[in-house]
């Protein structure tokens, strides 16, 4: 057995009933990057509920829920994850990486490391607090109603009008004005020029059709921020250590090049603007680099972020500087 897979074995803490050693070992990561740096990137997260169902091929255990589902047997408290455990058999895909509500409460369901598209340890933790800040979005009064309002669904109550919706993807002036814009947001985030980035948004924004503008606002507010907010929680969390036990782990990264990798991903997506061939994904690093920009041109961009739901528009319409900004 090699030297740190024995490691990682003797450091991991006993799991109750068949509950993984490394996922409890990769929660635990996960809560605590949450607890240690959640509100200093967004102050009040830790406020937002942080309900998480983890998915075996054989069973799903509901962690931290405060109400899980009638027939989930509880497994007790986890002393390592420190909240009460319930399992049931399985129900839902061992690939999923999803947030939506269970019993009322916005709830986490992932799948294994290995079962997800993730490509290590250190990413899956990265993603399930890309999945936690869903929570804080979700978690606003009258979320769900506003999302509804915003009159996209096309009478689909099932919300995978949110993936679906038919943006016009692959029509050509759409194509054109979305390359030109992603294309000077990246050169405006490795330091360009700061006039070009706005006209190039103005002019993709007006092009679009009112509900076309809506669901890519509310896609960058919504996934876009949400992968803004993994760089910045790696950022943070590569300032402090993870517990031996995760750091044991064989495919464990180092956040500081999960960090880079975010961002490198992020420029590289927007270099390519590959808008027919990545269609709403693409929003997430449109999104992310929104959000660099703000913190950049506007680093109070957040005390409203959560006033005006679903889109950032605000944000970018006022030349209004931050209070205590020089």
């Amino acid at each position: 057995m090699p030297t740190a897979v024995l490691f990682a074995t003797l450091l991991l803490v006993p799991a109750p009933e068949g509950v993984p050693d490394a996922d409890r070992t990769r929660l635990s990561e996960a809560f605590r990057v949450a607890r240690d740096a959640g509100d200093l990137v967004w102050p009040g997260w830790s406020k937002a509920p942080f309900a998480v169902v983890l998915v075996t091929p054989d069973k799903e255990f509901f962690i931290g829920h405060p109400h899980p589902p009638a027939g989930a047997q509880k497994l007790g408290k986890d002393d390592l994850l420190g909240v009460e455990v319930f399992a049931r058999p399985r129900t839902f895909e061992t690939s999923f990486l999803a947030t939506f509500p269970i019993e009322g409460v916005s709830t986490i369901v992932v799948g294994q490391r290995g079962n997800t598209n993730v490509t290590s340890s250190t990413d899956w933790v990265l993603k399930v607090l890309h999945e936690h800040f869903h929570q804080l979005q979700d978690s606003q009064p009258g979320f769900y109603e506003k999302a509804l309002a915003l009159d996209l669904s096309r009478g689909d109550n099932t919300g995978m009008w949110m993936l679906n919706f038919p943006f016009p993807y692959e029509a050509l002036a759409v194509d054109a004005s979305f390359t030109a814009a992603a294309k000077a947001l990246r050169t405006r985030l490795q330091g360009g020029e700061r006039v070009g980035y706005r006209a190039a948004r103005e002019k993709l924004r007006t092009g679009l059709a009112d509900d076309a503008l809506r669901y890519l606002d509310f896609q960058v507010w919504k996934e876009g921020v949400a992968r803004y907010t993994e760089i910045r929680m790696a950022e943070k969390a590569a300032s402090s250590e993870p517990s031996a036990a995760f750091r044991a782990l064989p495919d464990y990264l180092p956040y500081s090049k999960a960090a880079s990798a975010l961002t490198e991903q992020v420029l590289r997506d927007l270099e390519k603007a590959d808008l027919s061939g990545k269609k709403r994904v693409l929003f997430y690093s449109y999104g992310a680099g929104e959000a660099l920009w703000l913190d950049a041109e506007r680093p109070c961009w957040k005390d409203d972020y959560l006033k005006t739901l679903f889109t950032l528009e605000p944000a970018f319409a006022t030349a209004a500087p931050c209070l205590g900004s020089r």
